[in-house]
């Protein structure tokens, strides 16, 4: 099967890290072109230097290129408010946007939960680092409890979250909420990150709780250490901290939650840390190597789909 020629929109940390990934590992997809704004970054240079078709000059920029018409899937790795307008170009020539920005216009993935539901939509989106990290353990819990409420407390480098996720704070939060609710399927979901100055810079580390009734302890933690190992497939990084921490609530001690009222249950405690691979970025900076790990997979799935539909024809 040939491969799928890919662009990346975005030559910072996620685009660069995501590219050198595409070279280095993937068996279904070829990088055809690195698209950036700045014509001195560090990830157009390095482009340059293996061989990739660069831009300086955007998504016009990439329309220009010769290997335009070949392009079957474009990441953006840029922002939010800029990927309104790539995903009009970029799906209006009939190809596939990856989304590795909080915009969601596309339907939510998280590979190891709904990896293979969307392969088929114009755009996906990977929601959030921090929701690629704890969207599923929600989803592990809700897959043998009712899951109530679940809260995600992601915290990251400082020195790892570049002008893109600084613009992107917003977004993020309310992504990630979403997120937690439409793939982890939490009755409600709130999300909360950190970025953390300390140095040395530390290694991304994320926080799940959720309130469920329906399973028991022993239940809710076997589902939850199986879907650590079907991220860690992926994100070889991927870790418990700790041992999963249990509280019981009970008529005489429910638990109350803000505008949502009392419940009886258990309060499941999950504690993360995602150190990175890095390929192009420090150890510490798990939170965009699990954002790029997601996008790979996401769009190498992609790519089958669209090479088997091709042959099916």
């Amino acid at each position: 099967m040939t491969k799928t020629k890919v662009a990346i929109i975005g030559s910072g940390n996620i685009g660069t890290d995501l590219m050198i990934k595409v070279l280095r590992k993937s068996k279904t997809l070829e990088m055809a072109a690195m698209v950036g704004i700045d014509p001195e970054s560090d990830g157009l240079a390095r482009a340059k230097r293996m061989g990739v078709a660069t831009t300086h000059e955007g998504i016009d920029g990439l329309t220009r290129l010769g290997v335009w018409p070949e392009i079957g899937i474009v990441f953006d790795a840029t922002s939010a408010g800029a990927h309104l307008r790539h995903n009009e170009i970029v799906t209006g020539a009939g190809k596939v946007m990856v989304d590795l920005t909080p915009a969601a216009i596309g339907p939510y993935v998280i590979p190891v939960v709904n990896g293979d539901e969307h392969l088929d939509a114009s755009n996906v989106n990977m929601v959030t680092c921090g929701g690629q990290a704890t969207i599923p353990i929600v989803a592990a819990i809700s897959s043998v409890a009712t899951v109530h409420y679940a809260e995600i407390v992601a915290s990251i480098s400082s020195k790892s979250a570049g002008p893109g996720t600084r613009a992107n704070i917003d977004e993020f939060t309310e992504t990630t909420s979403a997120g937690i609710e439409k793939v982890g399927r939490a009755g409600k979901g709130k999300a909360i990150i950190i970025l953390n100055p300390a140095e040395p810079p530390m290694i991304m580390r994320d926080t799940v709780f959720a309130l469920s009734s329906g399973a028991d302890e022993e239940t809710i933690r076997a589902s939850v250490n199986a879907m650590v190992d079907k991220v860690r497939s992926y994100v070889p990084g991927y870790r418990l901290k700790q041992e999963i921490q249990f509280e019981r609530f009970g008529s005489n001690n429910p638990v109350r939650i803000p505008g949502l009222g009392e419940f009886e249950g258990i309060k499941t405690s999950v504690f993360l840390e995602v150190e990175g691979a890095a390929h192009y970025l420090p150890a510490y900076a798990g939170n965009l190597d699990i954002m790029t790990s997601a996008g790979l997979a996401t769009a190498e799935k992609i790519a089958v789909r669209r090479k088997m539909k091709e042959h099916a024809k």
